[in-house]
C-alpha cells in the first residue's frame, strides 16, 4: 500500500501559499509523499485530473484516486485523511 498526495497549486495563489507550510509539516511528520504541481507549468496534468480550482489535493492509494479536496484544509483534517487512507 502506498499513499501519495498531489498538490495542485500556483505560486501566485494566496490559499496555496497558506497550505504550503502545512503540507511541508505533514509530509515530514507522516512520511507521505506530497508532490507539488504548479498548474501554470503542468497543463496536461491539470486537464487529466480535471483541476478547476486551486489548491486541490488528490489522494492516490495504490495508483487509484481515493479522494479529492479543493480549497484550504487544516493540518488536523489532512492528517485524519492520511490516517484513513493509510489503513
Amino acid at each position: 500500500m502506498e499513499l501519495k498526495i498531489l498538490d495542485f497549486m500556483g505560486t501566485w495563489c494566496q490559499p496555496c501559499k497558506t497550505m504550503s507550510p502545512i503540507l511541508d509539516e505533514v509530509e515530514k511528520e507522516t512520511g507521505v509523499e506530497i508532490r507539488k504541481i504548479d498548474v501554470d507549468d503542468n497543463e496536461e496534468m491539470v486537464i487529466a485530473y480535471e483541476i478547476r480550482n486551486i489548491p486541490t489535493l488528490i489522494f492516490i492509494k495504490d495508483n487509484e484516486i481515493v479522494d479529492k479536496v479543493t480549497g484550504t484544509i487544516s493540518k488536523e483534517i489532512l492528517i485524519n485523511k492520511i490516517n484513513e487512507y493509510s489503513k
